[in-house]
């Protein structure tokens, strides 16, 4: 019988470093990961997809989001 391994928090571990990351960057990383998840799910809804696992669910919300949350990096940079 296989012994069940530890739960393995790497999600904590990446939530960190993409932290990391904005605080060290500024808007240029709140810029970089807004149209990064905004092209990803622009191409899932694309595909199909109209439920996301993000907590706004809906996925023109979370592109909504993710829109206002680049313009806003963009705004902060140019100030």
């Amino acid at each position: 019988m296989k012994d069940a391994q530890p739960y393995d928090p790497l999600r904590l571990c990446v939530y960190a470093t993409v932290a990391l990351l904005a605080w060290l960057l500024g808007p240029w990383a709140v810029l970089g990961f807004a149209v990064l998840g905004f092209a990803g799910y622009w191409k899932a809804r694309r595909a199909g997809l109209t439920r996301s696992k993000c907590l706004l669910r809906d996925t023109r919300l979370v592109l909504a989001y993710l829109g206002l949350l680049a313009v806003a990096a963009i705004v902060a940079i140019i100030v």
